[in-house]
């Protein structure tokens, strides 16, 4: 076949998808669509596989599922991506830099800046109050809007001696019109030393006990939830994440196929599985691990439905539509997959 015929065979395609998609939202109702992308389809495996990129209510959701059940494996699944730039302070708490400085004594001693890079979820009375600390001494305090900044400081000292600098988010609050969430970036001292979240800091929720401590030790979601389902109570030693390097358009295939390799290469056995996915996404992952993988496995999978957001995030008929389209787009891309 010529690349015109295949380039015209595809837009055809493309078209007739186009068309079915439309007579399909006009014949179905809202919620018949929500019942169909939100399939739970079970099997009674010893795996459990946790996409990476779920909210923290589906994370809770899934312990749940493990507590529940003889998983004796949990795989979390994820690519690195733009999301982890920041990290999300969600609630009250701590965010703790250790620089490790180890600087020239001739550039230590004197007055320094020292900027935290942050930004709020939202801005107006939405936007995050925080206090910012050098060691354990109060220096200034902040207001973070909706666009990135720089909040910076003049503190005099050696910086050898700065053993931790810390954000204190202080006004958490969530009710009908959205939720404060604070985001942090990076700590630049001088414009010349940049100190990123991932691998130099700690959030501590709440009080300053570590009690309830994360370690921002991760570069891919697939780590992110690894690490959020051990806060949570899950044994460290049975959960393996399977990151997908390679970030790309496609986040569920670019997943699904790292998973595949991971399989093959640690050679795990497991042919049966459940994934835990969230809502309106979940046929399209289904779908896509069932399409990569060959006739050997069988695949479940579970849609958490979280009744808090239900109403925003799942009922509005854009986001019904969008996914609509998505998983038409997957069935197309994922067409190669028919022949392997």
């Amino acid at each position: 076949m010529t690349i015109f015929n295949s380039k015209k065979l595809l837009l055809s395609l493309a078209a007739l998808f186009s068309v079915l998609t439309i007579a399909a939202l006009f014949h179905f109702s809202q919620e018949s669509l929500i019942r169909f992308l939100s399939v739970s389809s079970r099997v009674n495996p010893e795996l459990l596989v946790v996409e990476g990129w779920l909210p923290d209510p589906a994370l809770k959701g899934a312990v749940e599922e493990i507590n529940s059940n003889s998983y004796k494996l949990i795989i979390t699944t994820g690519i690195k991506s733009s999301e982890l730039d920041y990290c999300m302070m969600g609630m009250n708490g701590h965010f703790i830099f250790y620089p490790g400085l180890r600087i020239d004594p001739e550039k230590d001693s004197g007055i320094h800046t020292i900027e935290v890079v942050a930004k709020s979820k939202m801005g107006g009375n939405y936007s995050c109050h925080f206090n910012f600390f050098v060691n354990d001494s109060l220096i200034d305090h902040f207001t973070a809007d909706e666009k990135s900044n720089k909040y910076g400081i003049e503190w005099f000292g050696a910086l050898n001696d700065i053993d931790s600098l810390m954000i204190f988010f202080d006004n958490d609050m969530v009710d009908e019109n959205g939720d404060r969430n604070l985001f942090i970036r990076e700590i630049i001292i001088d414009s010349r030393i940049t100190i990123p979240y991932q691998y130099n800091s700690v959030y501590d929720i709440g009080a300053l006990d570590g009690r309830e401590r994360i370690i921002n030790n991760y570069e891919t979601l697939a780590e992110l939830a690894r690490n959020k389902l051990v806060r949570y109570g899950i044994d460290s030693s049975k959960i393996l994440p399977l990151a997908a390097q390679r970030p790309g358009l496609n986040r569920t295939l670019s997943s699904a196929l790292a998973f595949r390799h991971g399989l093959e290469k640690a050679n795990l056995k497991y042919t049966d599985f459940n994934i835990f996915s969230h809502g309106i996404h979940a046929r399209r992952t289904w779908i896509t691990y069932k399409r990569i993988l060959d006739k050997s496995y069988n695949v479940g999978i579970i849609a958490f439905s979280d009744p808090v957001n239900m109403k925003s995030e799942e009922l509005e008929s854009a986001k019904i539509f969008a996914e609509t389209l998505d998983l038409i787009y997957y069935w197309i891309i994922l067409i190669p997959y028919f022949f392997f």
